[in-house]
Parts: C-alpha cells; structure tokens; sequence
C-alpha cells in the first residue's frame, strides 16, 4: 500500500465509526428513558460489566458514571462467577455490554441476577439477544459495520457503545441535579478539581503577609512595603482599612519616567485609584480570569465594606496550580 491508500484506510475507519455514533440519536427512546429510571431509582450502585473490549468500556463507563454522582464499579463477569458476584447487592441495578447479547461469561450470570431480583440493563447491538430479552431495559447500540477491514475487531460497536455510556451518565448527572460542586469533590486531586473547589480565601496573601499602606505615606515608604511583602504591588488604604487604591510595579515606572521625587511624592498621588478588587469567597479560577481579561497580574481583595482583607498575584495561581 502506498500512502495514499493509508490514509484513505484511516479516514474510512474514521467515517464508519463517525456514522455509527450519528445514528446514536435515532437509538435514543423509551427503553433508554427506562433504564435512565432504573438508576436513578436504585439505592445502591450500578453494577457494570462486559467481557473482552465491551468490558474495557464497560470499565470506563462504570468511571464515568461514578464521577457524574453515579455511584457505579466494573465487576469482571468471568471472575463473578467465582465469587465477585457476591459484590453485587439487592438495591443495586446491573448494566451488562454485549455486542453480541451472548456472551457466555454474562449469559452464566443471568439465573443468579434473577434470583437476586436486581434489575439488568443491556446494551447491545442486537435486540433480540438473550442479554436483550432478559433485561428490563435494552438499550440498543447497533452498527451497520465494524471499521475492521475484515469487519471483525470491535471498532464502530465499542465506540457507538462508548458514547452510548457518555449518554446514559450525562443524562442521569442532568435528571439528578449534579452540581459543579459536587463534580469537584469527586475530583479533588486533579486540575479540574483545583479549579472547582480553591477559594480566593484558601490562596490569597492576607494578615502581616498582607502589603499595605495608608494614602499619606511616600513612594519610597510605599516601595519598602512593596519589596518586604514581594508581591510587586501594595494596597493603598485610608485611616480606617477602606480601599483607596492600588500602587504597583508600572506605576513606579511610570513616575520614574516622569522623574517624580519617591522621596516626597505622596503613594495616594501617583496609584491607580480605579483598580479592579475581587471578593474572597469566589473561586480563584474567577480571579484568574479576571486578571487575563483586565490585563493584569495582582488583585485586591476587599470585603462587602470595601476594606481590604488580602492580595493575590498570579504567581499565587499558578502555584495553587489553578493555571
């Protein structure tokens, strides 16, 4: 084969497989609306299982739903017969994948789910399976092909089977309110996690870490509190603690530039005075954003009353690990 020919296999795979997720929505009905029910009703967890690559999507599935409020966990069908199908309770719901609807590792199983009384949820490419005509809901994920040039490796089955899942869970995390939150708490050690759950709060420079000077200070008064506190900027505040402004790296430029006198000039006369301030219970996500939208690099952060209560730069991001 030439290149040509190579890359004209690879789009192939790739075309098959996109048709076979496009005729997903059609798929999308009553059986699917009842197995949505199934789970959300269950008072234990989803058992899922599948054998071969149907069980490695199985396994991510099961991940999924267990990271969209879903509690659920992988359960191998040929180790459940040896004793791993004790894993399973009464309350729980059962999800088997089977391209087929035949695999003898599930099929084996299937007296033992009855006695159990455990709703089973297929999913599977043919309706009239043995999986399919046990369960109490048969979600169909049928394909015209596989994308295997010998039209054998499951290809377009696993994939349409994969977003068939992304479906399934997204749907139940919709029907049961899943919040932001509560998407964080399941994620705690990962960047997406950070992102949800860090607070200006939990990062932001407050107390004696805190630099900060009254209006009637000079520059150079401003600068020492700058360079003791390093975080290339100061608050300015009135008598009270009440926000004034802010005095940073770039407005000592620009006064220097302007060979103004750091010894005598008041820091209230050369600050910003219309500076952006954030409050300490939004996310530090939102501060990063607000800091890429304004174009700028440190922020005040101020109570209801416009008192200063911290200070945050965006070195404080990026080693909360937020950026």
């Amino acid at each position: 084969m030439d290149d040509k020919q190579l890359m004209a296999t690879a789009c192939e795979v790739i075309n098959i497989e996109a048709q076979a997720v496009n005729v997903l929505s059609a798929k999308i009905d009553e059986n699917f609306i009842q197995a949505c029910h199934l789970i959300a009703a269950c008072k234990g967890r989803v058992v899922v299982t599948g054998m071969g690559k149907s069980g490695h999507i199985a396994g991510k599935i099961a991940a999924t739903l267990a990271s969209t409020g879903t509690p659920a966990f992988f359960v191998h069908p040929g180790e459940a017969s040896h004793g791993d199908l004790g894993m399973i309770t009464r309350q729980d719901v059962v999800l088997a994948l089977s391209n087929s609807g035949e695999t003898a590792e599930i099929v084996t199983l299937l007296p033992l789910i009855k006695r159990l009384a455990v709703p089973m949820i297929a999913m599977t490419g043919r309706s009239e399976s043995t999986l399919a005509k046990f369960s109490s809901a048969h979600i169909s994920n049928a394909v015209e092909k596989e994308a295997c040039s010998l039209g054998l490796a499951p290809t377009a089955s696993t994939t349409a089977a994969l977003v068939m899942g992304d479906a399934l869970a997204v749907t139940l995390m919709t029907l049961q309110g899943f919040t932001r939150d509560e998407f964080a708490l399941s994620h705690p050690g990962g960047s997406l996690g950070r992102r949800l759950l860090v607070l200006v709060s939990d990062i932001m420079h407050a107390g004696d870490q805190l630099p900060v000077v009254t209006g009637d200070v000079d520059v150079m008064g401003a600068l020492v509190e700058m360079t003791a506190k390093k975080l290339g900027m100061t608050a300015v505040v009135d008598a009270q603690g009440y926000l004034l402004g802010i005095f940073t790296d770039g407005d000592l430029r620009r006064i220097l530039a302007k060979s103004i006198d750091i010894n005598t000039a008041l820091v209230a006369d050369v600050m910003t005075a219309d500076c952006q301030v954030i409050r300490s219970d939004i996310l530090a996500a939102e501060a990063m954003q607000v800091m890429e939208e304004k174009k700028i690099n440190a922020l005040i952060v101020v109570n209801d009353g416009n008192k200063v209560v911290g200070a945050l730069n965006m070195h404080d991001l990026i080693h909360a690990g937020i950026v």
